[in-house]
């Protein structure tokens, strides 16, 4: 066994084992939607939720006030807004779907990990 191989093994605690043993069933997306709003960027992640919910309900807004808007003038103000509520919360989905997508990549590398000291132990 190389010392790459032992140190790895030895880096891997009995969290990691019950971690993974958690993978091999899977996540729903609502599972790991939820999986976002755990460990160091929580706070950023219930931000950015709020933020989100923010930026909807002044697209929303805008699309309203579209409708009874007077002038010319005043439906391209409002259209500027819902265009900006819209982007905005498009780009805040984006942002989760990546943070979603890194949190399954570092999910397989950990399950890659365990199955490599698995294979050099036996």
């Amino acid at each position: 066994m190389t010392s790459f191989e032992s140190r790895l093994k030895d880096s891997l605690s009995a969290e990691d084992e019950a971690f993974l043993k958690n993978l091999e069933e899977g996540e729903s997306l609502f599972g790991q939607l939820g999986a976002t709003f755990t460990g160091p960027m929580k706070l950023w992640t219930g931000f950015a939720f709020v933020l989100g919910f923010v930026f909807f309900v002044g697209m929303l807004w805008c699309a309203y006030e579209i409708s009874r808007a007077a002038s010319v003038q005043e439906v391209g103000l409002w259209l500027a807004g819902f265009t900006f509520g819209m982007v905005a919360t498009g780009m805040i989905k984006t942002w989760f779907w990546l943070r979603m997508n890194h949190l399954a990549t570092l999910r397989e590398l950990k399950r890659i990990e365990l199955r490599l000291v698995r294979h050099t132990q036996g």
